[in-house]
C-alpha cells in the first residue's frame, strides 16, 4: 500500500509539473506514428495533401537516400511543408538513432533526407509533416537490412 502511494505521488507530481509549465497533459504519452504502405504508393495527409516515399537504391549497409514527393490534393506538387525524420534501430533504442533531422529541398522540389544504416537489422524511418508550427501527420518506414 505504501509503495502504491508513493507511485500515485510521483505520478501527481509529474503532471503537475506539465501543467505548470504549459504541456498539455497528452504530451506525456509517446507520439504515435501511422506505418506507411509500399514505396511508391500513395500516403495520404488528410484531405489537403498526400506523398509518395522512395529510396535511392535499396536500403543497405551505408548511407540512402530517402526522397518524398509532396503533393497538394490536386496533384500538383507541394513545398510548403517542412518534413524532419527520424531514423534508428526499433530493437536498439537509442543505440543509432539519428534524432530529429529536417529534409532538404532539392531544386525540382523533391524532400530529401539521407539515412545512415550502420548494422544489419531491423530499421525505421519516423516522419513528422509540419504545416506552421502544428504536426499534422506522422509516418513510419520499416525495412530490414
Amino acid at each position: 500500500m505504501k509503495g502504491l502511494n508513493r507511485f500515485k505521488l510521483v505520478i501527481l507530481t509529474v503532471i503537475s509539473f506539465a501543467i505548470a509549465l504549459g504541456a498539455p497533459i497528452y504530451a506525456l504519452a509517446e507520439e504515435t506514428f501511422e506505418p506507411l504502405p509500399a514505396a511508391g504508393d500513395k500516403c495520404p495527409i488528410g484531405n489537403d495533401y498526400y506523398f509518395k516515399y522512395s529510396f535511392d537504391k535499396k536500403p543497405q549497409l551505408g548511407t540512402v537516400i530517402l526522397k518524398i514527393e509532396l503533393f497538394n490534393k490536386d496533384g500538383q506538387q507541394e513545398s510548403g511543408l517542412q518534413i524532419i525524420g527520424d531514423s534508428g534501430m526499433p530493437s536498439m533504442k537509442g543505440h543509432h538513432d539519428s534524432g530529429d533531422v529536417a529534409f532538404q529541398l532539392n531544386k525540382k522540389g523533391d524532400y530529401l533526407l539521407p539515412v545512415n544504416v550502420v548494422m544489419p537489422g531491423d530499421w525505421e524511418v519516423r516522419l513528422k509533416f509540419i504545416k506552421g508550427d502544428q504536426v499534422i501527420y506522422r509516418g513510419s518506414i520499416r525495412f530490414d537490412i
